[in-house]
């Protein structure tokens, strides 16, 4: 018996049932195996078979994860790792294949079969468990790479144990270093199965950067899954931004091969982290060649400036010219606005100015917005609009016009839009009507003023019109300031930050954190995201606008022209004094109403300047750039007589 029943054993050492030794299996549970041993055999032979059971038992199980994770639809890293494997059972064979032979040669018994399968034991033991954990979940890829790195490491005390399970992760893991391989060398994503923790959204597209406000083609194009293998799980962000950066030149249609060396190749992941210095590499390559590559060849800092010349008014020449020429369509209600005449408008702007040098002027176009600016900080999601207590802030005008509405807009092609995208773009707009409009109320009030220095010739001191000339000043004193304050406290110091901090830049995600930086303090400083601050300047401008449309009607009616006076007043308004007998002052009496007019215009106009100062200085402690334009408009309601 003692024969048979070591015959049976090297049976059940390779998975077989013998005379004694039974194997059971529960259906549709696979890694339910069970031994049974005859119950006729002797005690102590009875006692040997059980100690050896759950060797046989891990033979097994993992003999039958081999050939399940072998299929197709397994992946790289279960077919890598079954292979890893296969050559262990290979070995395990041919150690029971060597005790069989010496057992038929009489050398061998029950006894020195144990004593030759015990060293063997605890690592099959250890792979049991992660062939049975990986089968139970049904695991793959980087899961299943984490799942041997945490066996490995809960054997710690167990050197060969652990250098088995480390063994086996590096086979499992060399198909997952291939695909990471290609990613951050070639930026390819060759992952048949689903593998690898980082996703391609096929369906977005680089085109929609200049349409897409929220720019997911550059945050979701690639994206980092969930399972990322723990010895990646620190660089996965450096890895993800590299592949990245190598496809923006790829779709250039750049070069886009890092530097391969035998040094370079991805093959292991050992405890020298050799894998951890490649991938660094990498992407410091990727991300100094997309740098220059779009600051060289595609010119940012160029189109920046551009875009800084007609967005931001730093060239404003052609804006004088435009207005003058677009006054009376800009001056039409939405509906009735040719969009396609303002274009017509801008281009001859463009092109009979200095702005016809700039080889960009052509990238700019012209469009007209559908609601007011303070309405449209509605819809944009990403912007931190502080808060009014009411819903008036976002009450519109009964009438629109395009002088509320006008705004430029710039064409950005690829990849500078990765820089400029439909978001960055926005914000250019937002800054641009707010700049926009001041500079149409400092024009109407700059006509209003020239009709008053046309007057001076005449004895107005202490008179509606003197009273008139001095509200004037004042508001024109507001509007510069204003001005002065948005171009020169705003956005000229905060480009030159931006600027400087662009040219030290080290990759292309720098260069975006930077301008978007850049565009935010812009707005949070040109007051455009605080609804009550901005409500009181509107207010302002809205006061010096009606008070520029009355001055006509104040004036004449403050003196009498004869008809040849009226013609000249009207041909010639605007250009200088007039002069002549013609002009006389109207007898105070039918002065009264002018006067009065004249009064309540100044009134509302310094008391909404007097409330914006503690407004002003409540908010300037949390934003200290308020106290600079407290500063600079405050003194602009001073009564100057």
């Amino acid at each position: 018996m003692s024969f048979l029943l070591s015959h049976d054993l090297m049976s059940a050492l390779v998975g077989l049932e013998g005379r004694y030794i039974y194997i059971k299996r529960i259906r549709g549970k696979e890694d339910e195996i069970a031994f049974e041993v005859d119950a006729s055999m002797d005690l102590v032979l009875q006692e040997f078979t059980h100690r050896l059971v759950p060797l046989c038992k891990s033979y097994l199980l993992i003999d039958q994860f081999v050939e399940s994770r072998s299929l197709f639809k397994n992946g790289l890293v279960n077919h890598a790792f079954a292979a890893g494997l296969r050559a262990l059972l290979l070995d395990y064979k041919a150690m029971v294949a060597q005790l069989e032979h010496q057992f038929r040669l009489g050398r061998l018994s029950i006894q020195g079969l144990w004593f030759y399968c015990q060293p063997v034991m605890p690592s099959m033991q250890a792979l049991t468990i992660v062939v049975q954990k990986a089968s139970a979940n049904n695991f793959l890829g980087s899961s299943v790479l984490n799942l041997l790195q945490s066996q490995a490491k809960a054997m710690a005390g167990d050197n060969a144990v652990r250098s088995l399970l480390e063994k086996m992760t590096e086979c499992a893991s060399n198909a997952y270093l291939g695909i990471l391989e290609r990613w951050v060398y070639e930026g390819v994503i060759e992952d048949p199965y689903g593998e690898f923790f980082i996703a391609e959204n096929k369906s977005l597209h680089k085109e929609s950067l200049t349409e897409d406000y929220d720019a997911k083609y550059w945050r979701q194009r690639y994206s980092l899954k969930e399972g990322i293998p723990s010895f990646l799980e620190n660089i996965s962000g450096i890895i993800l931004t590299t592949g990245k950066y190598l496809n923006v030149m790829r779709e250039c249609g750049h070069n886009v091969q890092v530097p391969a060396s035998e040094n370079s190749k991805l093959t292991s992941f050992g405890s020298d982290h050799h894998y951890l210095e490649c991938i660094k590499a990498a992407y410091e390559f990727a991300g100094n060649e997309l740098l220059n590559l779009i600051k060289e060849k595609y010119d940012l800092m160029g189109k920046l400036r551009s875009i800084k010349h007609y967005l931001l008014l730093d060239q404003g020449d052609f804006l004088v010219h435009f207005m003058d020429i677009a006054r009376e369509e800009l001056m039409k209600k939405l509906d009735d606005i040719a969009v396609e005449k303002l274009q017509s408008l801008l281009d001859l702007a463009l092109r009979t100015t200095a702005a016809a040098a700039d080889p960009c002027h052509e990238d700019l176009t012209c469009c007209v917005e559908r609601s007011t600016l303070r309405k449209g900080f509605g819809s944009l999601n990403d912007l931190e609009v502080t808060v009014s207590g009411t819903d008036d802030d976002l009450e519109e005008p009964t009438t629109i016009t395009g002088l509320e509405t006008f705004s430029l807009s710039y064409k950005v092609q690829w990849p500078l839009s990765i820089v400029i995208s439909k978001r960055a773009l926005t914000k250019y707009q937002l800054i641009f009507r707010f700049l926009f409009h001041c500079k149409h109320v400092d024009r109407q009030l700059s006509g209003a003023w020239q009709l008053h220095q046309g007057v001076r010739v005449l004895k107005i001191q202490g008179t509606a019109i003197s009273r008139s000339s001095l509200l004037c000043r004042s508001m024109l004193k507001f509007i510069h300031s204003l001005l002065h304050y948005l171009t020169f406290e705003v956005l000229e110091p905060n480009w030159h930050v931006m600027y400087n901090r662009l040219q030290a830049a080290r990759s292309i995600d720098e260069v975006i954190q930077h301008h978007d930086l850049f565009l935010g303090k812009c707005l949070t400083e040109c007051l455009l995201l605080s609804p009550v601050l901005l409500k009181k300047v509107d207010r302002l401008k809205s006061l010096c606008l009606q008070y520029a449309a009355a001055t006509q009607w104040l004036i004449s009616s403050s003196i009498d022209i004869a008809d040849e006076g009226s013609r000249a007043l009207e041909k010639r308004k605007g250009r200088g004094k007039l002069r002549g007998p013609s002009i006389a002052l109207r007898a105070p009496k039918q002065n009264s109403a002018v006067m009065d007019s004249i009064l309540k215009f100044e009134r509302d106009f310094n008391s909404e300047l007097q409330s914006l100062g503690p407004v002003l200085s409540r908010n300037s402690q949390a934003e200290p750039h308020l106290t600079h334009l407290a500063q600079w408009i405050l003194g602009a309601g001073g009564n100057d007589h």
